[in-house]
């Protein structure tokens, strides 16, 4: 049976770029960095303290992705706090944290412009 998520991927334009950001701002540790086909490598992160982790990786043809809102949530223990930290870090903030009845949620940008949901578990 199916036990988890092992990894999502995100779609981007430059590998080294970021790599530099995933790992740089964000925290994430490189788990593998390797070739993989035509000009591209299989770079896949790890979450600290985190079971799923991040490919950065764009297939072939589905370089439409790049960019705008990705289907993926991003939790914290303290919004409010990470989000300070990730702006202190450069991270571009599309949606400051707001408290709402669910929870408290924020969203970020990467380099590429993909944007993500950071949120309260």
């Amino acid at each position: 049976m199916i036990r988890g998520i092992k990894f999502i991927s995100v779609p981007v334009k430059d590998q080294d770029a970021s790599l530099a950001f995933y790992t740089g701002k964000l925290g994430f540790r490189v788990q593998t960095d390797q070739p993989f086909g035509l000009g591209q490598r299989w770079i896949e992160l790890a979450i600290p303290g985190a079971e799923t982790g991040i490919a950065l990786f764009t297939p072939p043809g589905h370089e439409d992705r790049i960019g705008g809102f990705q289907p993926i949530s991003f939790w914290c223990d303290d919004v409010f706090q990470t989000a300070e930290v990730l702006k202190a870090k450069g991270v571009t903030l599309v949606k400051e944290p707001k408290k709402e009845s669910w929870g408290t949620s924020a969203i970020f940008a990467d380099l590429d412009g993909n944007q993500f949901v950071l949120s309260s578990r």
